[in-house]
């Protein structure tokens, strides 16, 4: 017996009414959402300090969880941005008329209800919501219990400012954190159109495994930036810093980094500004010959099988030598997850070989993987970064959150 299945179908309920709301009033109750993050601010810190208390400020996961005011400010521009982008919904994707008279239109339409299963990310509740909110589905939140007490002062949040404005708030539920409501979430057939996992490999493989509803993998990144012959040092050197340490948490951080063996004497310049942040590098014995001498030897570790395709979420790397681009395009198939991948290189057929070899979401050339977000690509507050190629791919925002129907208007025509 689901325990939940009241939650979800007054949620179903819900996403009915939500589609009948008028796009300029979704627009101002999320500026009031936005307004109302930043007016709670100090309710939403005090219980996500709650959460901090419980786990070790050494753990990768802990950035992730941590809220400050000036994150929620993030967060509320975020929100405001996503309220100022043209409505994804009865837009025309397709319109003919077909030689018997009937007039075909295909027209984008929500999902309906969407359920997003999340680990120790709070911000998350936030774009979750404006995105599903503006696109016209409600949103089944199943964030993981460390970050229960921050998602449950978020949500409380959301649901003063829809109850000021009339709209039914189940149109967002925060589902219990335990495993109990994760399979019944996987469970809800005829309740949830769309299940979307955002976090590690082990919570994504879990998910595609046991759910039973529509699922669009996101969020494991294992991301390599390949350094080619004809690199620019001066670019690669700061591509590389970036892409790793900018912030080591999330899943477009660099993992691996692949270095022409022609260009092994540049490695200690590429790789020296990772010291300031005690970047600790697993290399091959190449690698590590050119780096020995010039790279702590404390933070300088021989590589292992197991250190390339890890997704470490962490001030840690790999760094593997490769003969030529196809060796390193053929490590990358191998051990990447189709999540963000980076050639930097100054020869552009290498650049073009790349690009359309390389088996990705996002493919780069001279740019580092950190800019795979949604917001960074203009689309707004991002719901997350879809790894496989049904639907959506790449960061999932607005548009990406639709689906679509077609419309057919007759004069009375039969089929014969």
């Amino acid at each position: 017996m689901m325990k939940l299945i009241d939650t979800f179908e007054s949620v179903r309920q819900a996403s009915r009414k939500l589609a009948l709301l008028d796009p300029e009033r979704i627009n101002e109750i999320l500026k009031a959402v936005a307004e109302a993050a930043v007016a709670h601010t100090e309710e939403i810190l005090a219980a996500n300090a709650e959460d901090l208390a419980r786990m070790d400020p050494a753990d990768p996961k802990y950035d992730r969880l941590k809220l400050t005011a000036e994150r929620l400010a993030g967060i509320a521009a975020d929100t405001r941005h996503v309220a100022g982008l043209p409505s994804p919904l009865d837009a025309t994707l397709e319109e003919r008329t077909l030689p018997n008279g009937l007039h075909l239109r295909k027209v984008s339409v929500p999902f309906g209800v969407i359920g997003v299963i999340y680990e120790a990310r709070p911000n998350v509740s936030f774009d979750v919501f404006s995105l599903c909110f503006k696109s016209g589905s409600a949103c089944l939140l199943k964030g993981g219990s460390d970050a229960h007490c921050s998602n449950r002062a978020i949500v409380k949040v959301i649901h003063g400012v829809l109850d000021a404005y009339g709209v039914d708030r189940r149109v967002v539920e925060l589902l219990p954190p335990d495993r109990e409501a994760t399979a019944e979430l996987l469970e809800a057939v005829g309740y949830v159109d769309l299940l979307i996992p955002r976090g590690g490999k082990n919570l994504i493989r879990y998910v595609r495994s046991n759910a039973r509803i529509p699922v669009i993998e996101t969020g494991a990144g294992v991301c390599h930036t390949y350094f080619d012959a004809s690199a620019d040092l001066a670019k690669g050197t700061a591509i590389v810093n970036n892409a790793k340490t900018r912030r080591v948490s999330v899943c477009n951080a660099l993992d691996c980094l692949l270095v022409h063996a022609s260009r092994l004497a540049d490695l200690p310049a590429l790789c020296a500004p990772l010291q300031k942040s005690n970047v600790v590098i697993y290399a091959d014995e190449a690698a590590r010959r050119a780096l020995d001498g010039h790279y702590p030897a404390a933070l300088l570790q021989p590589a292992t099988a197991e250190s390339y395709g890890t997704e470490f979420l962490d001030y840690k790397m790999a760094v593997k030598t490769v003969a030529t681009l196809e060796e390193a395009v053929a490590h990358i198939l191998a051990n990447g997850s189709k999540h963000s991948e980076c050639i930097v290189a100054e020869d552009t057929a290498a650049a073009r070989y790349f690009s359309r070899t390389v088996d990705a979401a996002c493919v780069y050339t001279n740019a580092p993987t950190s800019f795979t977000d949604g917001a960074q690509f203009g689309l707004g507050a991002e719901i997350g970064i879809s790894t496989q190629k049904l639907h959506a791919r790449g960061p999932m925002a607005l548009r990406e959150i639709t689906t679509y129907k077609w419309l057919i208007e007759g004069n009375g025509q039969v089929r014969s």
